[in-house]
């Protein structure tokens, strides 16, 4: 007898033929929006149907945080209140003295004629989740473009950097902490002015680099940003060195740091507005065009002798 399908499950292409062709069109989906971010806008439409589905998923855990929250016991927080008074009445007088030398400070620099320092400002943000590749340091907070953040502003605790902004969505954004691998923040040292570039390590640390091996670094050194990347303002705490490492056979030590900031907990964070763009004096802007003319012209040059040669 003959125990042959019948024709109508004989039609299509092999079941290994369709897996192939589905493998290699995700592949070559992967390989070009990791190129050329063209599914960026798809992306930020498919957040904002996910984005209340994320938001549900995540209301059993508050309610319990809150619940929680609510049933602490009122004698704790009148502890909590009481140490807080005091701890407020010792560092009056440490506090009163800053502002007194901040006001001097600011005085001293108009008298030298020295630009004032730019003011820091922000809106602040709650820390939501972390992101889901466990191989990145990333977290995600719940301001996005309709809270006017864009990618690339600082974002801060109340001990230090915390990241930057890398990915903006319509209601959420995406923070790259600084202990990621791809991410680096230029610091100075306190202690000796010495100027730097801090790495993260990807497990929680930071590494000072391209300091010579007979570099004048000691643990406990406290590391804050530099300002030479134009994103960071200077003055921000960032780490502080816990391990040298010193070798005769390297031209540069290993140094180790550990980031003052709160960048594996969960709190609120502030964004920094982006820092305004420092205009060149007319005498550097119209050295600058000219030698970007010259250049241009040379350039052309090179290409008119080029085609007459050819």
């Amino acid at each position: 007898m003959d125990h042959q399908p019948p024709p109508f499950f004989k039609r299509g292409p092999a079941p290994v033929a369709l897996l192939s062709f589905y493998v290699a069109l995700s592949v070559a989906l992967l390989v070009v929006d990791a190129r050329m971010q063209t599914l960026e806008v798809l992306r930020q439409a498919l957040s904002l149907f996910t984005h209340p589905v994320q938001h549900l998923a995540h209301l059993p855990a508050q309610l319990l945080d809150n619940a929680g929250s609510y049933f602490v016991s009122v004698s704790r927080l009148q502890e909590d209140n009481a140490q807080l008074k005091r701890v407020r009445l010792e560092n009056v007088t440490t506090l009163l003295r800053t502002q007194q030398l901040e006001v001097e400070n600011e005085r001293l620099r108009k008298l030298l004629g020295v630009k004032e320092r730019q003011q820091a400002s922000g809106q602040l943000a709650q820390i939501l989740y972390s992101a889901r590749d466990p191989y990145s340091r990333r977290i995600v907070i719940d301001k996005g473009q309709q809270d006017k953040v864009i990618a690339g502003q600082p974002v801060i605790d109340d001990a230090g950097i915390v990241g930057q902004v890398t990915r903006v969505f319509p209601f959420v954004a995406e923070v790259t902490l600084i202990t990621d691998k791809e991410q680096a923040v230029p610091v100075q040292i306190v202690r000796t002015g010495q100027r730097s570039v801090v790495f993260g390590l990807g497990n929680g640390q930071l590494e000072l680099r391209f300091l010579p091996a007979n570099a004048d670094v000691q643990e406990g050194d406290v590391l804050v940003t530099s300002g030479l990347d134009g994103i960071f303002l200077p003055g921000f705490p960032v780490a502080k060195v816990t391990h040298i490492e010193r070798n005769t056979s390297y031209s540069f030590a290993r140094i180790l740091c550990m980031p003052l900031a709160g960048v594996e907990n969960f709190s609120e964070v502030m964004i920094l507005d982006p820092r305004p763009a420092v205009a060149l004096p007319e005498h550097l802007a119209r050295e600058a065009a000219g030698r970007d003319v010259k250049s241009t012209a040379r350039s052309g040059l090179a290409k008119k002798k080029r085609l007459k040669k050819d």
